[in-house]
């Protein structure tokens, strides 16, 4: 393994902890089964912190030689891990694996173990930080990087970053009576008129992914045709990305790709990404002849996601980041992700300058998007920033 070991956390023994550092893209491949058991093992981790997800991430958008992954092990098997990457905008940083496109990062703790995880986890991040920040983005509240903050050796910041919409997991006839009275009637319409146009669904298999990636992008773009598509999931790297980590996940589970069919051709096509706890409703598309048919597809979506949610017992129905309109109309809970900036004790004027930076951005976006409630495309523009961000 690349990198050195901090030394023992945990005591002599098969109980040792060791950590290392990982900087061979070859090395990261390879974890791929222990990566499993320690996403199983931490319970606080969504979809975005599998294997299969990361790695494909960092196959389309990693840069040569910026690959930083702190790992800790107990007798050999892999207890945590912290998944990053090194970046220059204009000083060294590291931020998580996932980039933009991301919509929760954080770290990974074994549960059974976390109390000598944790701490040796925030050491073995400090001394890879060397003279760079460390920014952890999108972090769920209740994400394993609070705690490992509590064990920051250094000094640290916290914002709030993008405000996520969720739902408890209920019934779509339950999730319905949460509506005003009116709104609900009409929903229950809604949802009788796709019934009897008869939109039929269709479960992607494995071996069908990438014909149906191809399939949803193209519908994706269709959509938001005019309306302010966000330029990344137009773009050839983020159709390989989603291709491989789509085919991945539905394979282990952790993924369901659903096609809906009018008349036997593909109408919609939605990808929702699968934890233990979480299922979370990520890109889909639709043909624009849909709206001619009056017929509402983020009913449509959202019953289908409810009531796979609901047999399978997630905890959380999230609709990810973003608060627009059409979520709202379902009354669904706000949850602010949270932002951690850590960083060396003698790196605190750093810390504090870019603190600063970034709080100003935000409030640079959250004026222009007051200032102009009629543009349609800011998120998509601030998405787009953060992509290539995270790049440089």
């Amino acid at each position: 393994m690349t990198g050195g070991s901090t030394g023992a956390q945990a005591g002599p023994g098969p109980r040792e902890l060791s950590v290392t550092l990982c900087r061979d893209p070859r090395q990261f491949a390879a974890l791929e089964e222990q990566w499993g058991r320690l996403v199983r093992a931490c319970p606080a981790a969504t979809p975005f912190q599998s294997h299969a997800w990361l790695h494909s991430w960092w196959l389309s958008y990693g840069r040569e030689g910026r690959l930083r992954v702190v790992l800790v092990r107990r007798a050999g098997e892999l207890v945590g891990a912290a998944p990053l990457t090194l970046v220059h905008r204009p000083f060294p940083l590291l931020v998580p694996l996932g980039g933009g496109i991301t919509d929760y990062c954080d770290v990974l703790v074994d549960a059974a173990h976390a109390a000598a995880v944790l701490p040796a986890l925030a050491r073995g991040l400090h001394r890879a930080a060397r003279g760079a920040v460390v920014d952890l983005r999108e972090v769920r509240p209740g994400g394993a990087a609070e705690e490992l903050v509590r064990h920051w050796p250094g000094v640290h910041g916290e914002l709030s970053d993008s405000a996520c919409a969720e739902f408890p997991v209920l019934s779509f006839d339950d999730l319905v009576k949460r509506m005003p009275a009116a709104g609900a009637q009409r929903t229950r319409a809604k949802a009788r008129k796709i019934d009897a146009l008869g939109i039929e669904e269709h479960q992607v298999s494995e071996h069908e992914v990438p014909d149906s990636v191809r399939t949803l992008l193209r519908l994706h773009e269709a959509q938001w045709r005019g309306r302010g598509v966000t330029p990344e999931h137009v773009r050839p790297r983020f159709a390989e990305h989603l291709t491989r980590a789509t085919r991945r996940m539905v394979r282990s589970g952790d993924a369901r790709l659903t096609e809906f069919r009018l008349e036997g051709r593909v109408v919609a096509a939605s990808v929702t990404l699968l934890s233990a706890g979480l299922s979370g409703g990520y890109l889909y598309g639709a043909d624009p002849e849909l709206r001619a048919k009056k017929v509402d597809v983020v009913t449509m979506l959202l019953r289908h996601e409810a009531r796979h949610a609901h047999e399978r017992g997630r905890g959380v129905l999230s609709l990810l980041r973003g608060s627009e309109p059409y979520k709202n109309h379902w009354r669904p809970t706000t949850v602010v992700n949270r932002r951690f900036l850590l960083a060396r004790s003698s790196h605190l004027p750093l810390l504090r300058m870019y603190e600063s930076q970034v709080a100003g951005r935000e409030r640079a976006v959250s004026a222009l998007r007051e200032a102009l409630p009629a543009a349609r495309d800011w998120r998509s523009r601030l998405n787009e920033w953060r992509v290539e961000g995270a790049r440089r």
